[in-house]
Formats: C-alpha cells, structure tokens, sequence
C-alpha cells in the first residue's frame, strides 16, 4: 500500500521470534514489505483498544448510529485502528467521519434493486472470479459511461454498493481489492473528473486500505490531461495506480478459466 508505515518500537514484543538481524540484512524493497505487514499485526491488546474507542465514542459522540458500520461495530473500529497503526487519537476523528457518511449515504439499504437503473449500462460490476491473489475484482468501463445521463447520485450508489458487493467476496485472510479501469474506446464525452476524484476519496477515508490496486488498461492520448489533474487530489492512492495493456492484465492477473470478459483476446 501506499501508506507510510514504519516499524513501531513497541512491536518487537508481541513478536518472540523476530530477528532484527533477519530484517536488515533482506533487500530494502522486502525490508518495507515486511515492515508493512509487522505494522498490519493486531497488538495483544487489540480488543482493549477497540474498547477503549467505543467508550471515546459514546462519550464524545453518543448521537453516532450504533450497530452495522456504527459506534459499536467492532470490527469496523479495529479496522480503523489498524489504519492508524493502533493509534486511539488518531483511530476515532476518521471513524467518526466515517460511521457519519455511512449514516448520511445510507449505505445499508444499499442494494441491487436500488442501483438497478446505473447498473443496467454496464459500466460497472464486480467480476464473478477472484485474480490471481485472491483478489476480489470491480470493473469500470469508461466507455459505457456518460456523465448526466443518469443523476450523479445514482453513479455515487453504484460505486458504493460495488465495493460493499467486492469486500462481501473476500477469502478469509485476504483484505483488499482490485479496481480495474477499461479506458478502451474512452473519449471527452466519457470524462467524469468529479466521479474518479469520489471512486478514490470513498477508499481514502471510508474504506482505508481496501484498494489494493487499481489497473488503468489502454489509457488513451486523450486521458493523460485528465489524469494529471485527478493525480494531485488522490494523495496517496495515486501510487497504487498502473497503466497497463489489456494484455498484461489479461496474463498477470488472471488465468484463462477466470479472465472478465472485457479482456478476452478480441
């Protein structure tokens, strides 16, 4: 991921075979990796920790929802505070920002019939295979989308329930996604700064370390102007975007049982 994790100091002690001369002497780009997934480990007292948020909550805001995606939901506050690196202080102002947009979205009566009307353009969908990691997949093709021909909040709906849809499919053990963009055949009337700029601010601040990847396939001359604008205001997701060929994404991430459909050999 794109977030800057680094080994904290009080890590070591949960971990009785780590070896400091084991780490220093891999190679920097593992040395990272390791670091990263050291970082990701709950501490022992996880649970204390999630406690210790929900009674912050509840005093500094106890008119939060409760239940799925609320005040209480344990699992979204470890989450959380897996994003802060196990941080309370800096856990409960995101999470709080979070269960309100859950809240105001209305992100639990989120379903197939309600996004019915932007889904039927195919221009969004969650792939029936996982990739090669064990991924869950979202689909975008740019070129089946028009910005105005349905009401933003409708595009909104659909981005959303994509990825509640994509997270429902994850292998016990796996925690993120990938995001591939088709931009074949993509053109000015397809450009939706507003709805790349909302894809990425919904995985920063609401779905935190959830993207795993994001593939742009065969980004044409015409998207580099849009992409240079978008760029700025992804912060740090903008590292986790690849340009590629259909064809690298079709032989790097799938097999040929389980490749979508869009990069099928034509």
């Amino acid at each position: 991921m794109a977030f800057q994790l680094g080994l904290r100091p009080p890590l070591g002690k949960h971990f009785k075979n780590f070896n400091s001369s084991f780490f220093s002497s891999k190679p920097i780009g593992i040395r990272k990796l390791l670091a990263v997934r050291l970082c990701a480990l709950a501490p022992k007292d996880a649970q204390k920790l999630v406690v210790e948020v929900k009674e912050k909550l509840e005093k500094e805001c106890s008119s939060l929802p409760a239940g799925k995606n609320g005040k209480d939901d344990e699992e979204l506050i470890l989450w959380f505070l897996k994003d802060r690196r196990f941080s309370v202080e800096e856990a409960v102002p995101k999470l709080t920002k979070a269960i309100r947009w859950y809240h105001e979205f209305g992100v639990s009566e989120l379903s197939e019939e309600s996004v019915r009307s932007a889904a039927e353009s195919g221009k969004a969908y969650v792939h029936d295979y996982l990739d090669v990691n064990s991924r869950p997949v979202q689909i975008v093709e740019a070129s089946k989308h028009f910005p105005g021909k349905h009401d933003f909040r409708e595009d909104e709906k659909l981005c959303v329930f994509l990825v509640e849809k994509a997270l429902s499919k994850l292998p016990a053990g796996k925690e993120q996604i990938l995001v591939i963009i088709d931009l074949r055949g993509f053109g000015t009337e397809n450009a939706d700064l507003r709805f790349l700029t909302f894809l990425f601010d919904v995985f920063y601040y609401y779905y935190p370390r959830r993207l795993s990847e994001v593939l742009f396939i065969d980004a044409p001359f015409i998207f580099q102007p849009i992409w240079q604008l978008a760029k700025p205001m992804l912060k740090s997701y903008a590292s986790l975007v690849r340009f590629c060929s259909a064809e690298v994404a079709r032989d790097e991430y799938f097999t040929d049982e389980t490749v979508p459909a869009n990069l099928r050999k034509r």
